[in-house]
Order: C-alpha cells, then structure tokens, then sequence
C-alpha cells in the first residue's frame, strides 16, 4: 500500500506541474508563435476542433490528477505522516502575517499568494509584449495608441480567465484535490473569495476600457453586439452584470446585512458561467472545464444526498437559547473532528442551506451525529421557535459532514483551545475525539487547556456538552483536561435562576420516509468518486467527439459556412451536464441499491435504540441545584473547571506560560479579532514551541 501511495503521490506531483507548466507557457510568443501551430496540427482534429489543444494541455491532466486523489485518499484511509512531513507542514502552516483585508496569512499561503500573482503579472507582460511588439489588432482602422488601449483591455481580459481556473476548486465541498495539500473546502472559502474579487475586478477594467475604446470610435452599440462566428458582446455584458450583482452582494458589509439577499443572489452563479462560457467559447472553456465540471459533480452528489430526509433523534435545549440536533448515522459514515453538517428544512425556507459544527465523534458515537445551532439570524430563531412548540417531528435533509482528511492532535505535548461564544463548538468534536483514543492504552494524549469566553452567564451551558451522556468515569480520567471559563458581561455568579431555563431534552418520533445519515455513495466512498469522475469526463469526450466530428465539422468544412461560435460553448456545457447527470445518477443507484439491506437493518436498530436521557439538566451544576454527581461524569467537569467574572483571558500570558512543554498545540475559533490575536501571539517569536491553527466558519 505505501508503495502505491507513493506512485500515485508522484503521478499526481508530474501532472501537477506540467499543468502549471503550461500555464505559465501559454501567454508567452514562444507558445503562440512556435508550439501552437505544431500542437494545433496533432491535437485539433477533426473530433475536437480548435479546442483541442487546450482540451489535452489543460483538461485531462487536471482531470486525472482528480481520479488519481481519489485513489490515493481511499487507499489512506487512515491517513499517517512521516516526521519529516509533520515537520515540513507545520513549518509551512506557521503564521507570517495578521493583517486586513487577507486576515491570517500562513507561509504556505504567503509563497502559493506570491507565485500566483507573478503568474498574472507574467502573463499580462508576455500578453502586452506581443500586443504591442508583434502583432496589434486594428480592426477598425483605430488610432495606434486606442488600438493598444483596447489591447490592454482585452489582455486584462485574459489575465482575468487565469483565476477562474481555480475559482471552483475551494467550494467544492467533498473536494479530493483539496485534502492532498492539507485544505478543507471550509478552510479554503478564503481563497475562493480573493480569487472572486481579483478577478471581477479584472473583468470590470477589462469591460471598462472596451466601452471607452467604443465610445471613442463611435461603435458603443458593439456593448450589445451578438456576433455568430465571433465572440458576442451582448454574452460577455449580460456576464458582467450578474457578476458585478454577485460581487457588491457578496463584500462582508452588505454579506452580514442582507444575507439572504447575498445567499440568492449568489445562487445566480449558474447562470453567469453560461453566459461566460457563450462570451469566451469553447476553447477558452477548456482552459477552466477542470475545476467546473469537478464543482457541478459534487454539487449534484450534494443535491442526491439531499433528497433524502434524516432521522432526527432529539433536541437539546439549552438555556442560552442554543440547540443540540442529534440524528440517527450508519456506522460507516466516519468523519473527523471540526467537521461540519449543512442542514436544510423546507418548513423554514425552501431553499437555504445552513453549515453548522458537528460536536459528535463518529469513533465514539457511532449510531449518532450532533450539531450545535446558535440562536441569532432568522432561520435560527424560527428554527428555535419550531423546536420549542409542541411538534413531535421535523423534515430535515442534511449534506455532508466535511471536514479535513485526517486529524491528529496526539502529536502534541500540549492542547490548548481557545474559543468565543459558540467557537467553543468544534472543540467538543475533538475533546471527544481525545476520549475515544483513551481506549488506547498505548496512545500518549496530549494535556488540554480550553480557555473559552463567553458574554452571559447561561453560556456556560455549552460546558455541558463536552462530555456524551453515556462515558464512564474511567475514560474521563486519564484525560488531563482543564477548563478556564470567562464570563465577560457579569462581575458575579447570579443569586438565582429560573428553572424553565436550565437544558431540556425533546425526542422525536421517527418517520417512513427518515433514514440514518450516510456517506453520498456508501462505503469506499472516494473510491466510487472516482469513478463518477473518470466515468463522467470519459464519457463527456466520446460525445463530444461524436458531437465534433459528425456535425459541427461537416458544416465548417462542406458548407462553406462556419459553425456558430456560441452554440459550441453550449455544445460543451450541455453535453458535460448530461454525462455528469448519467454518471452520478447511475452509481448512486447501483450504490444505494447494495446498501439497501444494511440501511434498513441500521434504521431499525437507530429506531430502537434508546437513548439515555439525563434525569436532570447538566446545566445544573452552574446553576446551583442539587443532583447526585456521583452517578455521572459531570463531577469530573466541574472539578477541572475555574470561572473568571467581568473580565477577558490574558491570551498573552495563558499561551506564553505554556512555553515549559516542548510542542504546544494552539487552536482558535471565534470573533475574528480574538483569532487573529491568538496568531499575532504565535507569530511574535515570544514561543517557539507553539503552532497555531485557526478554525473559521465565516461565509
């Protein structure tokens, strides 16, 4: 197995970089004037067209290195690390720099940040040079210095084309490209928004200066040209439009106002990229078809998974007026710790989707899933609304967990997690995570520090939630755990509280049509991915081949007459749908089909099984009522915790006093400004012995 691992790692490091090879070639004169006419020879036959050479150069080596990841992570089920690569990635994923609007820069996102913006200066150069030395389109008989003005402009065109080469990649959420460089689709949203606005920004120079270059010659009526045998005006503008509409709706400001109106417009992205496709053809297309059509398989596996109702088990009200979901899973559906669970409920919205933490290990809970839901935003209230009322079940579909590949924390010496507020989430998923390898006697566990800070006094119900209901005494005590808890709005523990607002429990009665939680395509579920993968893309070139050859080549070439520009883009589009839609649809269905007999055994010992329920609230124990501790672990909890009134942790000095371990494991999640504290506090070089990583759900 190390064998092939090692292969199929090297097989995917050669294909990797020949495509950026190419890249980095294919603005330059010596691949214009020189390899394209040889390649154009070979590779635009009559079964491709003219979009052959970027079809082989840039399509199928990104294309196969997403089967190969696929391979490669199915064979690392249980994903371990030399000590040298442990080395090499924590160096790598050190913190260089804090600083708005990038946030928390990494070395690793330094140098990857750095080389991709000489990849667009070395383009638009290599671009400019032969606009303005070579050859320089004059068309309309404009002055020499507007033609160059337009050149600039459509140049800045092309550099804009560049991002939206890898503009998918970090929202595709079952993503296996992403996992082979240590990223999740979570911790990567960033990177998709950096590519998002260079290139709009791109794109609006680029149809600025065309407007001006048209209002110049008196050809502004170009702005709604529709060409049929050249690139259409209208395509590229009505793109531009939705783009621009996507992009204000999206900037943080008017994102945390009017988010429901960012999350619909967004959803127009669909139509934006048929537009784009239509404005750039099918050649261009082919130089971003990789990570598009990658995205439209996992948003269509999303959407299969999705169209089956989840068991919901029970709720957990807490008295912060947070929730606890629990829901009935298989047991092979396995996920890491800070995974997340997008949750859809039809009685609240149609059509949104929310992620939330899963707080569960699926090492230790192997029959159930939890999420934690804060009470803030309108679907979270009318979500807490209909929990509260007196219904005794609820539609919920679910999508994923994702979560990073692998997830090891025994490396430490020491464990220190800070969080704010509801942050303190998935930091339940790993603390569990730590009482599953307790069972281990063999495994050294780090120490763990939790520093968690809250606002109100009833937060401290979060607390309650770090232990499952059923562990044993005996497994929480070789976990060295200790909680420092920070109220920061009340000087003092309140004299009373009412009893309606200690933690309750609702059950929920099961459902025909409910069903556990799964993985989207079962068991081996990277395996069968790739073959959705290599099915799909396969099938997508025998068509269009067929396509090409039998009916676009015999207009261009026995008819006098050239084939429509934008019906090949549409051509290309459709025709990857159809194959995307084939493939999935019919491994899914044999998948599900295999799986049937295990699913219903398992949705009838979920059905049965039951579940403990606590005879009195755990929150009881900050609020002063009495229950018999000995019958619990809470006990436990309450010992190792110290609560701090009225005041905020001295970061500084909790993280600088832990410079006596030798490898000191440091993870944030939080206010933006409590994350990035935490990393400017790791970076400054007071401690050398901590490495610092930051967990951000914000979309």
């Amino acid at each position: 197995m190390g064998n092939m691992r090692s292969l199929v790692k090297m097989l995917m490091v050669v294909l990797f970089l020949g495509w950026i090879f190419v890249w980095i070639m294919i603005s330059t004169n010596l691949f214009k004037s020189t390899w394209t006419p040889k390649l154009a020879k070979n590779l635009n036959t009559t079964y491709f067209g003219p979009q052959g050479t970027n079809l082989v150069l840039l399509t199928v080596p990104m294309m196969f290195i997403a089967v190969l990841s696929c391979v490669y992570l199915h064979v690392q089920k249980k994903p371990t690390q030399p000590q040298r690569e442990w080395k090499l990635k924590r160096r790598m994923g050190r913190v260089i720099m804090v600083m708005n609007p990038l946030g928390i820069v990494t070395a690793t996102e330094l140098t990857f940040s750095l080389l991709f913006v000489a990849l667009l200066a070395w383009s638009l150069y290599n671009y400019l040079y032969i606009s303005y030395h070579i050859h320089l389109h004059n068309d309309d008989n404009a002055k020499i210095w507007q033609a160059k003005f337009r050149a600039f402009g459509l140049r800045i065109g092309y550099v804009g084309h560049i991002c939206w080469a890898f503009l998918f990649f970090p929202v595709t959420r079952a993503s296996t490209i992403l996992p082979i460089f240590g990223l999740t689709s979570e911790s990567s949203i960033k990177y998709h928004i950096w590519l998002g606005h260079i290139s709009n920004f791109l794109f609006l120079v680029h149809t600025v200066v065309f407007l001006i270059y048209w209002a110049m010659i008196n050809k502004l009526m170009e702005t709604f040209a529709w060409n049929a045998t050249y690139v259409p005006n209208l395509a590229g503008t009505i793109a531009m439009v939705i783009g621009i509409a996507m992009w204000v709706t999206s900037l943080p400001s008017f994102r945390r106002k009017k988010f429901e109106l960012f999350f619909y417009t967004h959803h127009l992205y669909g139509v934006y990229i048929v537009f784009y496709v239509i404005h750039v053809g099918d050649s261009w297309f082919c130089m971003i078809l990789p990570n598009v059509f990658l995205f439209f398989i996992d948003r269509f596996l999303r959407f299969l998974q999705s169209t089956k109702r989840s068991r919901l088990v029970s709720a957990r009200i807490l008295p912060s007026d947070n929730l606890e979901l629990t829901f009935s899973k298989t047991p092979g559906l396995h996920y890491t710790p800070t995974s997340i669970l997008f949750l859809h409920m039809p009685s609240i919205s149609k059509l949104q989707w929310h992620p939330f933490t899963v707080t569960s290990s699926s090492t230790l809970e192997k029959d159930t899933l939890s999420v934690v839901i804060r009470k803030q935003g309108s679907w979270t209230q009318k979500l807490y609304t209909q929990i509260s009322s007196s219904i005794d079940s609820l539609e919920v579909s679910t999508e994923g967990p994702y979560g990073p590949n692998s997830f090891d924390v025994s490396r430490h010496n020491t464990l220190i997690l800070v969080s704010g507020g509801s942050g303190i989430t998935p930091f339940i998923s790993v603390i569990r995570e730590l009482i599953f390898q307790i069972q281990n006697q063999s495994t050294k566990l780090p120490d763990v520090l939790l520093v968690c800070s809250f606002k109100d006094y009833h937060d401290l119900a979060f607390l309650d939630l770090i232990f499952p209901l059923d562990i044993s005494v005996s497994d929480i005590s070789r976990l060295n755990l200790r909680i420092e808890a920070y109220v920061t709005r009340e000087d003092k523990k309140p004299e009373t509280t009412d009893d309606h607002r200690l933690l309750q429990t609702k059950w929920f009665k099961p459902q025909p049509l409910d069903s556990p939680i799964s993985p989207v395509l079962g068991p081996n579920n990277f395996l069968w991915l790739g073959v959705v993968i290599l099915s799909s893309f396969v099938m997508f070139l025998l068509l269009i081949g067929i396509v090409t050859r039998y009916y676009i080549y015999p207009v261009d070439h026995n008819t006098g007459s050239i084939y429509n520009f934008s019906y090949r883009g549409l051509w290309d589009m459709f025709l990857g749908c159809v194959c995307i839609f084939i493939s999935s649809s019919i491994v899914f269905l044999w998948r599900k089909k295999q799986n049937k007999e295990g699913d219903k055994e398992t949705k009838k010992q979920v059905q049965s099984v039951e579940f403990q329920t606590p005879t009195s609230s755990p929150g009881s124990w900050f609020h002063g009522h009495e229950r018999e501790l000995e019958s619990v672990p809470y006990q436990s909890i309450v010992q190792a915790t110290s609560v701090h009134f009225g005041s905020k942790p001295n970061l500084k000095k909790i993280l600088l006093d832990a410079e006596g371990s030798e490898d000191v494991g440091v993870m944030v999640c939080g206010p933006k400004k409590m994350r990035h504290e935490v990393a400017k506090i790791c970076s400054s070089g007071l401690a050398k012995n901590l490495h610092f990583e930051a967990i951000s759900f914000n979309w």
